[in-house]
């Protein structure tokens, strides 16, 4: 099989003595394949809640080990996604892309083969580990093959992808428990993953082309230790404490948080000041477009990801619905955001970023329709009367997801591609992590006192106050998009 050109070396069509070589462009092959990398491990974010009790009953898991088999995943992937997109742009993208899938699908048929719920912990923490090193390196070969609008759509479509995988977690989760096939239950979430994984890295060989850095970095160990323990600190607690009844090890670490965050920014500024290649380079935050869009991921992340996993719960323990009918309930969603990301690059063609405005509005009106239809008559409450806050909030997320990627990555080099997918990948994933943990948690706990309705309702109320922020955030944002 013909090895693919990297992009640090000249074409057969030389350059001229002192110009860059042309990238060389992905293909539709190739983006097909880097889409499918970026599929399997978001959609591995959510498949697993809608397995949960299957686990528990199988496994005899318990609340603290369940919250670890859904937050192992997390963490892992979070804390090690910007030494994932480091490894790529010194070692190669597509290398990493072919290892990282290789390494997804042994972790998973681990998870799906686990004996014991410890061990299904382990593999998730494994599986989230090799997703990290996965997904980094499709938002860089994006960034780094593609020029102009070709690389507007391409990252078009990553963003599209990024929203529908979540969705589409939910419904497939669901069908898959409940098909029980060839008995394997619970158990098919994860063993689904392997030829689709394997399938990424056969495809890559052959289709997606080798790039790197034009200077290899060396691993910065110690903004890599600090990096962890900071996510670590606040991750942590956040997803176990619950759990586990806030015992004071967990005040401790969120304690800690803000002081190794503080450690870490200094060890990253002092590196870049002294010639070093620091794991994150603050200088990356002075691009405009990189700074505010990072800005404006914050609440969206956080807000889709609470969003999801606290409608979930409401309509399995609320409405006592199935795994399968809670899953087609937010096909309404999944419709409207799909549709949002199809016309999103012809509209951003047009409006610019101020698409990202406008469905911010969207999902604004979406949550005011939920909160209305809730409170209105939450004894009620059916998926069909869910339907049009569901759709229009689906719609406004799909307005924002979709050109989000293209305005954070729109002016990052071609050489920093890999360090700058990974910190956007980490703050995409931190804050999914971040809405599960702190907006999940507070429903739970007030579900028991207040109801599941109104427990519901200031969740989604505290998402509107998110939907403002992206409003004025992205206001900010220059209007033309690259």
């Amino acid at each position: 099989m013909t090895q693919q050109p990297t992009l640090s070396r000249t074409p057969s069509s030389a350059a001229a003595p002192g110009t860059a070589p042309a990238p060389v462009p992905l293909g539709t092959a190739g983006l097909v394949t880097v889409l499918l990398g970026a599929f399997l491990p978001m959609l591995d974010f959510f498949i697993v809640n809608v397995a949960l009790p299957t686990v528990d009953h199988d496994l005899a898991a318990g609340p603290a080990v369940l919250e670890l088999v859904a937050a192992g995943y997390g963490i892992a992937f979070a804390v090690l996604l910007v030494l994932g997109g480091r490894l790529g742009d010194a070692l190669g993208r597509r290398r990493l892309l072919v290892a990282g899938a290789v390494a997804f699908a042994l972790t998973s048929l681990a998870c799906g083969i686990a004996p014991t719920a410890w061990t299904l912990v382990a593999a998730r923490v494994a599986q989230g580990a090799a997703a990290a090193l996965l997904l980094p390196q499709v938002l860089a070969t994006i960034t780094a093959t593609g020029t102009g609008a070709q690389r507007a759509r391409a990252l078009s479509i990553y963003g599209a992808v990024g929203g529908i995988s979540v969705v589409i977690g939910q419904v497939l989760g669901g069908l898959l428990v409940a098909a029980d096939l060839f008995g394997t239950g619970w158990r098919a979430v994860f063993l689904v993953n392997v030829p689709f994984a394997l399938l990424t890295a056969v495809l890559a060989v052959r289709y997606v082309p080798e790039t790197r850095a034009p200077r290899a970095a060396g691993v910065d160990l110690p903004g890599t230790a600090l990096l962890t323990a900071a996510l670590l600190a606040l991750f942590v607690p956040l997803m176990e404490g619950r759990a586990v009844g806030w015992p004071l090890w967990t005040w401790l670490l969120l304690g800690s948080f803000p002081l190794l965050a503080a450690a870490f920014a200094a060890v990253e500024r002092r590196a870049e000041q002294v010639g070093r290649t620091p794991l994150v380079p603050l200088s990356l935050l002075r691009v405009p477009e990189m700074r505010r869009g990072l800005g404006i991921a914050l609440p969206y992340f956080t807000g889709f990801g609470g969003f999801m996993f606290v409608v979930a719960i409401m309509l399995q323990q609320g409405l006592h619905l199935g795994p399968v009918a809670a899953g087609w309930a937010l096909v309404p969603m999944a419709v409207g955001y799909f549709a949002a990301s199809l016309s999103g690059p012809r509209l951003i063609g047009r409006f610019g970023s101020r698409v990202i405005t406008a469905g911010g509005v969207v999902q604004g009106l979406g949550l005011l329709t939920l909160i209305a239809t809730v409170l209105a008559d939450g004894a009620h409450l059916s998926p069909l009367r869910m339907l049009p806050g569901v759709a229009l909030a689906g719609i406004g997320q799909g307005l924002v997801g979709t050109p989000l990627f293209r305005v954070v990555l729109s002016t990052v080099p071609a050489g920093r591609a890999g360090v700058g997918s990974g910190v956007l990948a980490t703050a995409q994933q931190s804050s999914l992590a971040l809405g599960v943990a702190t907006l999940g948690t507070l429903f739970l706990a007030l579900a028991p006192s207040q109801g599941l309705d109104r427990a519901l309702a200031l969740v989604l109320a505290l998402q509107l106050v998110g939907s403002a922020a992206i409003v004025l955030l992205s206001a900010r944002l220059p209007r033309s998009v690259g």
